[in-house]
């Protein structure tokens, strides 16, 4: 394992690694323990008793958070016709067909979400082999396999973010930037701790939610408390 940088280790010891914190205190303590130079993304990690091996335990979908991530995303609609338009008046970034596909296959990605109507995905399937291994290739799981467009776009521009289980049964999802304020990092948190609650396995056995962290782009993780989140 690479060896930890001095302001890491520094950051590092404001953080009792043995102990799980109420959520306000994570956050709080995610942010005091960043020293990237710019405005760091916090994310949170769950560890899940899940095996995702199993059809029946994958865990796969999207959420839009109560306050967005701070990121501004690209959206990329392939419609044709009057979803062409419909997707261009609700604020896609880039809208067509064949041209799109054929600019992906030479190399093209400046985009970070993809949302394609039905009747488009024979075509867009073809883009398989360069999509799926970014995690770019739109999904009815994540609504972005949808005739809906205008629903589609609004929400990912309101911030919608995706997740799904890794083969090491962990998800990682970003709920803000640390120039937000803890309440509304919070707020996002909860709503993706709630939507992980409500997307459980019914085939997991187990310990379901087995560590919820949160940290910074560089920093340390902080362990979260999940009896601090579901307490009213």
């Amino acid at each position: 394992m690479a060896k930890k940088s001095r302001k890491y280790q520094e950051a590092a010891k404001l953080v009792d690694r043995t102990k799980a914190y109420p959520v306000n205190e994570a956050i709080e303590l995610a942010k005091k323990t960043n020293y990237a130079k710019f405005d760091a993304t916090v994310e949170v990690a769950f560890r899940l008793g899940v095996d995702p091996k199993k059809a029946d335990q994958q865990i796969r979908g999207a959420v839009v958070l109560p306050n967005g991530t701070g990121k501004t995303q690209r959206v990329l609609v392939f419609a044709k016709g009057e979803k062409a338009k419909e997707a261009e008046a609700a604020g896609a970034d880039y809208v067509g067909d064949a041209e799109y596909i054929n600019k992906i296959q030479q190399g093209w990605f400046e985009f970070d979400v993809i949302v394609a109507t039905p009747d488009m995905m024979g075509e867009v399937g073809k883009l398989g082999r360069t999509l799926g291994p970014k995690g770019l290739m739109p999904n009815p799981k994540t609504g972005t396999v949808t005739f809906d467009v205008t629903k589609a776009v609004n929400e990912i521009k309101a911030g919608k973010v995706e997740y799904r289980v890794d083969r090491a049964g962990i998800i990682h999802v970003p709920i803000g930037k640390v120039s937000f304020e803890d309440v509304k990092l919070v707020e996002n948190f909860k709503t993706i701790f709630d939507t992980m609650v409500k997307v459980k396995p019914a085939a997991a056995k187990g310990t379901y939610m087995k560590s919820v962290t949160v940290s910074s782009t560089m920093g340390p993780g902080v362990k979260v408390d999940p009896a601090s989140v579901t307490a009213k």
